[in-house]
This record gives C-alpha cells, structure tokens and sequence, in this order.
C-alpha cells in the first residue's frame, strides 16, 4: 500500500493567497481610514490546520497599538468580504500582528556601529 502524499506547501499558498486578498480589501475599503491606509502586509503563516492565517504588517504610523486597535475592529469585515472573494469551501479566521523586524534590524545596526573596535 502506497503512503498518500500531502502537499505540504498548501498553507503557504493558503496564507499567500489570503495575504493578496486582504491587502487588496485594505486597499479598496479602507484607503481613506488614515491608519488603516498606512499599513503594508509584509507576511502571512497559515496555522491551526489552515483554520487561521497571521497576518504580518508594517505600518507608518509610529502609533502601532492604535494601528493595531483599529485593525482588531476591522477584522470581521475583512473576514467577511475575504470568504466573498475566496474560492474556497472554509475561510480561515484572520489575525493581524504587528512585525517589527524592521525597527530590530535598526536596533541591531545601531550597536554594531557603536561598537568600540579595537585596532
């Protein structure tokens, strides 16, 4: 008996496909909410066997935990509007976090070049 072979790629391409989708709900519905308009996706991880995808974001506004307040209030209606534009029976539920890897690389460059190098 052969071992049925999975594709272990699927939530990646799960979580892909609901990143395009939701960058372009944000984009339509929400590009005149000022806080809303300054957020990028810039990741996506399918968890919980694809019942629910993290949603990474970057945001030019310094204020993230509002950033991060009005997207928590959000997230039902880009749910919603997500499972219209899915093709898919089951819609994985959204969450959205904030990445901060762009202000600890910042951090990190700060202290290499702090540094006091001996000669």
């Amino acid at each position: 008996m052969q071992k049925k072979h999975t594709n272990s790629n699927r939530g990646m391409r799960i979580a892909a496909k609901v990143q395009t989708i939701v960058a372009e709900i944000l984009r339509d519905n929400y590009g005149d909410d000022a806080i809303v308009s300054g957020v990028s996706l810039v990741g996506a991880v399918a968890h919980g066997g694809l019942q629910f995808v993290r949603l990474y974001y970057y945001s030019r506004n310094e204020d993230t935990a509002a950033v991060q307040k009005r997207l928590d209030e959000i997230v039902r209606s880009v749910r919603f509007e997500l499972a219209a534009r899915m093709n898919q029976k089951y819609v994985p539920d959204i969450r959205f976090e904030y990445d901060d890897t762009l202000e600890r690389a910042s951090r990190i460059d700060d202290i290499l070049n702090n540094l006091d190098v001996g000669d």
